[in-house]
C-alpha cells in the first residue's frame, strides 16, 4: 500500500477588514495536517479573491479569481515523519527553510484597484437552469445589493497538492464613507479623550441622512479609533468621542479616527482622519490629605491622617507653625508613612497641616489644621 498523502489543515481564523481602498487579511498558517499530525506538510499558503456573487464555489474562485498572495512557509524535511496530536511539542521535527513559521498569524494587504473591482460572472450551469414562473401581483424592483469581494486561503504541500480551503470571507465594495475631521485631544489624570465632529451617513459633517429607497441596503455609521495600526475600539462607537485610559506621563500618543459604515452586515471603513498627537504632562496636583488628627503625649505630638489614592503619589510634607499663615515644612523630603511624630519640649504648642506631593512635584492644598500641646 502506498503511504497516505499528508495534507495541511485549512488556514484558520481568516478575517478581512476593508479600509477605504485597501483590504487587510489576517489568518493563521497551518501547523498541523488534516489528521492532526505535526508538522504540517505545507510549503506555501495561497490566497485567492474574486469579485462576484457570494454563491460562487471555491474551485471557481481559484479558476476565475485572482491569486492575491502566495506566502512561503517553512516546510518539514520529511512530510511523512510526523508526530501524533497527543505527543509533546518537543517531539515535533521542526520545519526548515525560508518563509513564515507554522502557526503564526500572517497579514496580507490587497489594493482595490479599478481592475480588481470588476465583477466576474461565472459560466451558467445549463444543467441546473430552471424556468421560474412569474409571480402574480405587482412586480418589485430587484434588491439593491452592492458588489462584494470574496477571499479564501489554501495550504499547498511540498508536492503542489492543495489542502482544504479556509472559511471564506467577503467585504463590501460599496463606496467608502467620508473620513471624520481631525480629532481634538485633551487629558486629565485618568485618560486621554478624543472628540471629533460627527458625520451623517452619505457625506460630510453637514450632510443629511437621505431617505432609504425600497430595497436599498440598510446603513449605519460608527467610528473606530487607531493608534498606528492598532485599533483601540473593539466595536464601532456611535458617539464621536473616545477615552484612552492608557495614559502615561511624558509618553507621546498619536491617534487617527476612521468612519465605519455598516452596509447590511458588512463594514466599510473610511480613510483615516488627519493624525493628532499629544504628550501628556502631569500638572495635576493630588488631593489634599484628609482627616488629619493629633495625639499629644509626653514630649511629643503624633499626627495621623488618611492615605491618598493617587498612583503617582510620592509622599507627604508635614507643616508646622504658630498658625495657618506661618506654616513651614518640617520634613525635608516627602515621607510615605501616614503618621508623623514630632518630638517637643513639654508644654510646646503648635498648629499642624499635611500636604501631598506627587512624583512630578505637584503639591496638593493643605489638609485640615490641627492644634495641640505636648504634655
Amino acid at each position: 500500500m502506498p503511504p497516505l498523502i499528508k495534507l495541511p489543515a485549512a488556514p484558520a481564523n481568516l478575517t478581512a477588514q476593508r479600509r477605504a481602498t485597501t483590504v487587510d487579511l489576517l489568518f493563521t498558517i497551518p501547523a498541523a495536517n488534516t489528521d492532526g499530525t505535526r508538522p504540517a506538510n505545507v510549503e506555501r499558503v495561497d490566497v485567492y479573491a474574486i469579485t462576484g456573487p457570494r454563491t460562487i464555489t471555491d474551485d471557481q474562485i481559484v479558476k476565475l479569481g485572482t491569486k492575491v498572495a502566495s506566502l512561503q512557509v517553512k516546510a518539514p524535511r520529511d512530510p511523512d515523519a510526523t508526530t501524533e496530536p497527543d505527543n509533546p511539542e518537543e517531539e515535533v521535527d521542526p520545519p526548515e527553510g525560508k518563509g513564515l513559521d507554522q502557526g503564526v498569524v500572517a497579514i496580507v494587504t490587497e489594493q482595490l484597484t479599478d481592475q480588481v473591482i470588476v465583477p466576474v460572472t461565472p459560466p451558467e450551469d445549463k444543467k441546473s437552469a430552471r424556468t421560474v414562473a412569474a409571480a402574480e401581483g405587482p412586480l418589485l424592483p430587484p434588491p439593491m445589493v452592492s458588489l462584494s469581494r470574496t477571499y479564501v486561503g489554501v495550504g499547498i504541500t511540498t508536492r503542489g497538492r492543495k489542502g482544504p480551503f479556509s472559511t471564506r470571507v467577503s467585504v463590501s465594495l460599496a463606496p467608502p464613507p467620508e473620513p471624520p475631521p481631525a480629532p481634538t485631544l485633551s487629558y486629565d489624570e485618568k485618560a486621554i479623550t478624543l472628540s471629533w465632529a460627527p458625520l451623517a451617513a452619505g457625506g460630510g459633517p453637514d450632510s443629511v441622512l437621505p431617505s432609504t429607497p425600497l430595497g436599498a441596503p440598510q446603513r449605519s455609521l460608527g467610528y473606530h479609533v487607531y493608534e498606528g495600526a492598532t485599533r483601540l475600539t473593539k466595536t464601532a462607537v456611535a458617539d464621536p468621542t473616545f477615552a484612552d485610559p492608557r495614559l502615561e506621563w511624558g509618553e507621546k500618543r498619536c491617534y487617527v479616527v476612521r468612519t465605519a459604515e455598516k452596509v447590511n452586515e458588512a463594514v466599510v471603513e473610511s480613510a483615516g482622519s488627519p493624525e493628532r498627537c499629544v504628550t501628556p504632562v502631569d500638572t495635576f496636583p493630588p488631593a489634599a490629605p484628609k482627616t488629619l488628627q493629633s495625639v499629644a503625649s509626653v514630649g511629643a505630638i503624633t499626627l495621623i491622617w488618611e492615605p491618598n489614592a493617587e498612583r503617582d503619589l510620592a509622599g507627604y510634607i508635614v507643616l508646622r507653625g504658630g498658625g495657618e499663615n506661618d506654616l513651614q515644612p518640617i520634613t525635608p523630603s516627602p515621607i510615605t508613612a501616614t503618621q508623623f511624630k514630632d518630638d517637643l519640649a513639654p508644654g510646646t504648642r503648635h498648629v499642624y497641616a499635611v500636604r501631598a506631593v506627587d512624583k512630578a512635584g505637584n503639591a496638593s492644598a493643605i489638609s485640615n489644621l490641627v492644634e495641640d500641646t505636648a504634655r
